[in-house]
């Protein structure tokens, strides 16, 4: 299975993006975006869980980010609005098949390349 990224750029605060993450296959039933800031380890920032009925979000993007994943459950999206300078970051999607603490990176066994995110003042 491999995973690909895409959907990353730039905006100013206040904009919007959306990222998504296509999977070759299927087999896993949890998905999740990290990002890593310039300079800063890598920080989970929301997961879901297939068939998408269970979502889960840092505390910093809770009412600002939605991830959710089409029907077939192998592609998920990340939707990012009201973005800030702080979330400027390479963004990575994971692939789990059976993560319990969807946060911790160590769940994922699959991860597809990173796609950047730049929100500017």
């Amino acid at each position: 299975v491999q995973l690909q990224a895409s959907g990353g750029g730039a905006v100013q605060t206040g904009g919007s993006l959306r990222l998504s993450c296509a999977q070759s296959g299927r087999g896993h039933n949890v998905m999740g975006w990290f990002r890593q800031a310039p300079g800063k380890g890598r920080e989970w920032v929301a997961a879901i869980r297939w068939p998408g009925t269970n979502t889960y979000y840092r505390d910093s993007v809770k009412g600002r980010f939605s991830i959710s994943m089409n029907n077939a459950g192998d592609t998920v999206y990340l939707q990012m609005s009201d973005l800030k300078p702080e979330d400027t970051a390479v963004y990575y999607c994971a692939a789990s098949s059976g993560a319990i603490v969807v946060s911790l990176p160590n769940e994922y066994t699959t991860w597809g390349q990173g796609t950047l995110v730049t929100v500017s003042s």
